[in-house]
């Protein structure tokens, strides 16, 4: 009988998981580590970023992904990769919780990732109160829509990005707010988190969805 409930409890998850999607959390993950499903990368200078899960019993299975390294240097973008290729037609999305930062206090999303300097990023910061989308184009970061938001410290924030063809997507917490069509980046690439400069940003989990 408990084999029984444990299949159907299995069936019953893979039905309500939206198709091709796949989440990823931290709580197997051991305090102060990298998870196995993440590679570590920087865009711009400073000293490498660093990622590492750390206890937070506001979040899913009470851990979240952090990054932790509060140094300053301007237009500095730690990232935390997932490893597995995900496809150029793919939906991300995440919940982040800005913790401290002077210069800022930002979580973002990458997607179609070529390398650290090639790729297409959207991140909320709680200092300035907006949602931003970016291309960064052989490491130089260009605007490409921005919308104003109330992004409280110290809270969950919900993000989503959602890439289709030349078609763009972001919402936040719930509300799409950005819609945006660019040609730059059409190939797959890698997928993953993204902060700025002396941000301490906790994240709760990584979903990744295919279009295709």
């Amino acid at each position: 009988m408990k084999a029984l409930r444990t299949a159907l409890a299995f069936v019953i998850g893979l039905a309500a998981a939206p198709a091709g999607a796949q989440t990823i959390t931290f709580g197997d993950t051991p305090m102060g580590q990298l998870p196995n499903e993440f590679e570590t990368g920087l865009t711009g200078g400073g000293p490498p970023p660093r990622w590492e899960v750390v206890a937070d019993p506001t979040a899913r299975e009470g851990k979240a992904l952090a990054q932790l390294s509060a140094d300053p240097t301007d237009l500095r973008f730690p990232l935390a990769l997932a490893r597995a290729p995900a496809p150029a037609d793919v939906e991300v999305s995440t919940r982040f919780k800005p913790v401290s930062g002077k210069e800022d206090q930002a979580g973002g999303l990458v997607v179609r990732l070529q390398d650290a300097e090639n790729y297409y990023v959207t991140r909320a910061n709680a200092l300035e109160d907006n949602v931003r989308f970016y291309r960064v184009v052989n490491g130089r970061r260009q605007q490409l829509a921005s919308a104003s938001v109330k992004v409280a410290p110290g809270e969950w924030h919900s993000l989503t990005l959602r890439a289709e063809g030349n078609r763009f997507t972001v919402s936040f917490d719930g509300k799409q707010l950005i819609t945006h069509a660019d040609p730059t980046f059409k190939a797959p690439g890698k997928v993953g988190l993204w902060t700025k400069a002396d941000s301490v940003t906790r994240f709760e989990s990584l979903t990744i969805k295919s279009l295709r």
